[in-house]
């Protein structure tokens, strides 16, 4: 989305918006910019992203802090999410097959002093990330149709 598309939405000029745009990277409100990207319509790309549920136990005086730096600090791991519930920590992982995903999980992972286990979950299809639905015709008008 560029400039002006953001000025129209919002109701401000452009000069506005990218003064707003950045003061929002000085403050590192924003902290960057990403393309998102449908892998499965790229040829020969072949991948693999999980989503591990992670019971640990936190560090004393340093709570869950520590355990998800140790965890983030991973090549292989794309974001981690403190999370309420039934485990701790939610741990999205990429790879290049589950394989090399599960080895991670077993040789990486559970191998940490802190946690006590995990549940990986591998993600077979995305139907809808950040707010952008996969698959779908842009000009496909697909509200409900109201009748009085």
């Amino acid at each position: 989305m560029n400039v002006h598309m953001i000025a129209r939405m919002v109701e401000l000029s452009v000069d506005e918006v990218d003064a707003a745009i950045s003061k929002f990277e000085q403050m590192q409100i924003v902290h960057g910019y990403s393309t998102l990207i449908d892998w499965t319509e790229v040829r020969g790309h072949e991948g693999v992203t999980a989503m591990i549920d992670v019971k640990v136990t936190p560090i004393r005086g340093k709570g869950f802090d520590d355990v998800a730096e140790r965890i983030y600090r991973f090549p292989e791991v794309k974001a981690v999410y403190l999370m309420s519930g039934a485990y701790d920590l939610s741990v999205s992982v990429e790879g290049k097959t589950m394989s090399q995903v599960a080895r991670f999980v077993s040789e990486k992972l559970s191998t940490l002093d802190t946690v006590i286990s995990t549940t990986t979950h591998f993600i077979l299809k995305k139907y809808k990330h950040d707010g952008i639905i996969f698959g779908e015709d842009d000009n496909n008008d697909r509200r409900m149709p109201v009748s009085p």
